[in-house]
């Protein structure tokens, strides 16, 4: 699926994800020595310098599903960015990973193992110092089913763990992982002896910024700064409240009654409005993007031709719903592939232009299809205004949809158990990571189990032959992601609509926001002043 962002219209999920392709080094030792905290910075720092103390007060749209927590959905990559660390960290405008609890590594050259050398000064919450067993277990239990982690087949493949030094591990895989660097940016460093109760928030203890204190379900989640934390005089903020507000203007009304200083659930329009308006930033994402997508379940007769697919895929509008909904922040796509990616290719991202000549053309050579459902997250307005359209760009050549507004736990078990009657429309992430990430992992995508049903010798090949590379980058994996975007084409079981850049909205006495690449938040140092 992937992953969902936030501070645009009442979006929740798959708020995770980045940009560019990752950049794999073959051979060597890949030994990443810059600072694990100098990162580029979002929210407008005007020079204003940093401020100890302080409760930050941010609005959110959803409350946590505590047994998502793997699964990048929802409020969940708050939570995470709060808690957790991982062991690298890309920065916004690159897939080149950098130190996090890991302070330096060696790829070995035919891609199927690498020795990591961990930082060890660093504790849980609970004060109990991290070790190489915490690493092989986070990866264990990533790679476990129960917890429906999108790249658990990546941490999957990972065969050995070799744990003799405390501060070091070795991982061995099956074959070359050329994604091995996205699993190990986006896996979270968890705690053995409270994994029971992570499911269920009763306990939530990471090695992170901020501790977890309370969750009063559906209301609020309150996070207290980490006393013991391992970089030297942070985070500034004494505390994070995160407060349940499921209305986009009930956050457009707190954030200009200061009742808090961040909201992720502003609308694109009134976002415009406050970017002009003095005393509001509007962060944009960088690095975080996420693609809109009309889903297609080929289980459904009707919908198991390609060519009705294919009317489909002709007729949508896409420049309409990038700059209506999104007021123009994004651009139309045919595949998932941002501009950055190495498997971007604009010959390729417009087969499927507009044209309902050729919708129609198409259409005319099968039975009339009946009226099909269309789903989208109910209560949010970036999806339902995306489905109104596809809803009108359908009837014009004479397919009749059914909107189906779906409450959001709903909609993403639908999504994961891949329950949808016919059509949907969301989001997903997972483009902006090395392309193979997307096949190999993400919930609409995965050659082997996709929400869609789709099944093919063909895509399956094509979609190992991306993953199973020792360099994610060079002419190898660009004729690779050729092949892997023709069958994404031919197949046509995702209709992708375009890039959206997610949002957040600031008060300007908020500074140095930052995200991660799945926009968790990354609040080490941010500052009130």
């Amino acid at each position: 699926m992937n992953s969902s962002p936030g501070g645009l219209d009442r979006r929740h999920f798959l708020r995770n994800t980045g940009v560019a392709a990752l950049a794999i080094f073959g051979g060597g030792v890949l030994a990443a020595c810059s600072s694990a905290v100098n990162q580029s910075k979002g929210g407008g720092d005007d020079n204003a310098q940093p401020v100890k103390g302080g409760t930050l007060k941010y609005g959110v749209l959803v409350d946590l599903v505590p047994a998502n927590i793997l699964t990048n959905t929802g409020t969940t990559p708050y939570v995470v960015g709060l808690v957790f660390e991982s062991l690298v960290r890309y920065p916004h405008d690159k897939l080149d990973p950098q130190p996090l609890l890991a302070k330096s590594w060696t790829l070995a050259p035919d891609g199927r193992s690498i020795a990591l050398v961990l930082r060890d000064d660093v504790k849980f919450h609970s004060g109990r110092a991290f070790t190489s067993k915490d690493v092989e277990f986070s990866l264990r239990t990533y790679a476990d089913p129960k917890w429906s982690a999108q790249l658990k087949s990546t941490a999957a493949a990972i065969t050995g763990f070799d744990t003799t030094d405390p501060h070091q591990i070795t991982l061995t895989f099956a074959q070359p992982l050329g994604n091995i660097f996205d699993l190990l940016d986006t896996v979270p460093i968890l705690d053995s002896e409270s994994i029971d109760q992570l499911a269920t928030a009763d306990k939530i203890i990471g090695t992170g910024p901020f501790r977890f204190v309370q969750r009063i379900p559906n209301q609020q989640l309150v996070f207290e700064k980490n006393p013991n934390y391992w970089v030297p005089d942070r985070p500034y903020l004494d505390r994070v409240e995160l407060s349940i507000i499921s209305d986009n203007n009930a956050q457009l009304n707190a954030l200009k009654t200061g009742q808090i200083h961040f909201a992720d659930g502003i609308t694109y329009r009134d976002n415009e409005n406050l970017g002009k308006t003095d005393g509001y930033r509007v962060v944009t994402y960088e690095g975080a993007e996420v693609q809109m997508y009309v889903g297609v379940n080929v289980a459904n007769p009707a919908l198991a031709d390609v060519k009705l697919r294919q009317a489909i895929a002709y007729a949508i509008d896409r420049d309409r719903i990038i700059n209506e909904v999104f007021r123009g922040a994004g651009y139309a796509l045919n595949l998932p592939w941002p501009k950055t990616s190495p498997a971007f290719d604009d010959t390729r991202n417009t087969r499927f232009k507009r044209d309902l000549t050729k919708a129609k053309q198409v259409l005319s050579e099968l039975p009339k299809p009946p009226k099909l459902p269309l789903a989208f997250t109910a209560g949010y307005a970036t999806y339902e205004a995306t489905a109104q359209i596809v809803q009108a760009n359908l009837a014009e050549i004479g397919i009749e949809t059914e909107l189906v507004p779906t409450d959001n736990a709903t909609f993403v078990k639908q999504l994961i158990g891949g329950q949808f009657p016919g059509l949907w429309v969301t989001d997903h992430s997972w483009a902006q990571f090395t392309p193979s990430t997307l096949t190999a992992s993400a919930y609409p995508f995965n050659a082997r189990k996709n929400t869609s049903h789709f099944e093919s010798p063909a895509y399956v090949a094509a979609a190992d032959a991306a993953w199973q590379l020792p360099q994610g980058t060079g002419p190898d994996a660009q004729r690779a992601y050729g092949v892997l975007s023709d069958q994404l084409l031919d197949g046509l079981w995702l209709i992708e609509i375009g890039v959206r850049f997610a949002q957040g909205t600031t008060s300007k006495n908020l500074h140095a926001v930052n995200w991660t690449k799945r926009r968790e938040l990354a609040l080490t140092d941010t500052f009130l002043a």
